[in-house]
């Protein structure tokens, strides 16, 4: 009888052991190799500039009340509330300790495509590497390239508050087992250049999804309602749906869109408010060609 105890006992200690491993191997951080990054030639800092716009770097890494060129002292600071605890943006800027001077270009790239630390770790995605994952390397390693010139900050920012189990990075690997992907957001009735370069720009540096997508219980997007509105991750109010069956911007025109980006005013002459004055004054720096192509692929997008 003790035999046997011994032995269910082993074998129950061995099934754990080869879950565990195989759990682990499966949600390990996955970064792409030094290889990978090599021979991309030498970067374009003035596409990393307009990267940099897209992708919004300032609304989040700038020092929080900061205005004008003292946007781009990349410093960290702000602090993300969310049902999950309050993360604390990091100092982004070109410091070589207390921000990402010191980093390689495959370091920089793994981190924005992977969500893979420098150290191996697997990072929160407060930072939107589940839409970053979708940018293309040249266009990576020109950002890295542009936030080399930009001034630099020695803040270090506070470590997340996070509770427990929420606070265990290792369980972000079963987070991107089940929601971590590098395909598109949704199938388009209609494609052409201008519409993939629109769908490039909102599902990967524009990370629009980010705010505008409802999640789950788990913090993941509800793939069937993409882009048809949140609840906003500040606590009040409610992101808009953006699809084009929305009360919101379903009526405009491609036209009403590209101004909107530009100028920041509604065909209604209303004026954007709220966290989405940031973004417009970002994208406000694309060129003419990015905001239509932004517009064409809200057009097309499945209305919600």
């Amino acid at each position: 009888m003790i035999r046997r105890f011994i032995r269910l006992l082993l074998c129950l200690i061995g099934v754990a052991v080869l879950g565990g491993g195989a759990f682990y191997l499966v949600t390990a951080p996955d970064p792409l190799p030094e290889s990978h990054w090599a021979g991309l030639g030498a970067p374009d800092p003035a596409n990393g500039q307009m990267v940099f716009w897209a992708g919004g770097c300032v609304s989040c890494h700038s020092a929080p009340g900061s205005e004008g060129d003292a946007k781009l002292t990349l410093s960290g600071g702000l602090a993300l509330k969310s049902p999950f605890g309050t993360f604390h943006v990091p100092n982004i800027s070109p410091d070589e300790k207390a921000g990402i001077g010191g980093w390689s270009l495959a370091a920089f790239g793994n981190a924005m495509k992977r969500g893979v630390g420098p150290g191996g770790e697997h990072l929160y995605p407060s930072f939107p590497y589940a839409s970053y994952s979708r940018m293309s390397d040249k266009d990576v390693n020109d950002l890295f390239a542009f936030l080399k010139t930009l001034p630099k900050s020695a803040n270090v920012a506070p470590p997340h508050e996070l509770p427990f189990p929420y606070n265990i990075r290792l369980a972000l690997g079963g987070w991107k087992f089940l929601y971590f992907n590098d395909q598109p957001r949704v199938a388009l009735a209609k494609s052409d250049d201008k519409i993939k370069r629109g769908q490039y720009l909102v599902e990967g540096p524009g990370h629009c999804g980010e705010c505008h997508t409802p999640r789950d219980a788990l913090g993941g997007f509800q793939a069937d309602q993409w882009l048809a509105g949140a609840p906003n991750p500040e606590g009040k109010g409610r992101i808009p749906d953006i699809t084009p069956a929305s009360k919101s911007i379903g009526g405009w025109s491609e036209a009403d869109i590209a101004s909107y980006l530009e100028t920041g005013f509604t065909p209604d002459f209303d004026s954007v408010g709220g966290s989405m004055v940031d973004v417009q004054q970002n994208i406000a720096h694309l060129p003419t060609a990015d905001r239509e192509a932004i517009a064409a692929y809200l057009k097309a997008v499945p209305g919600r």
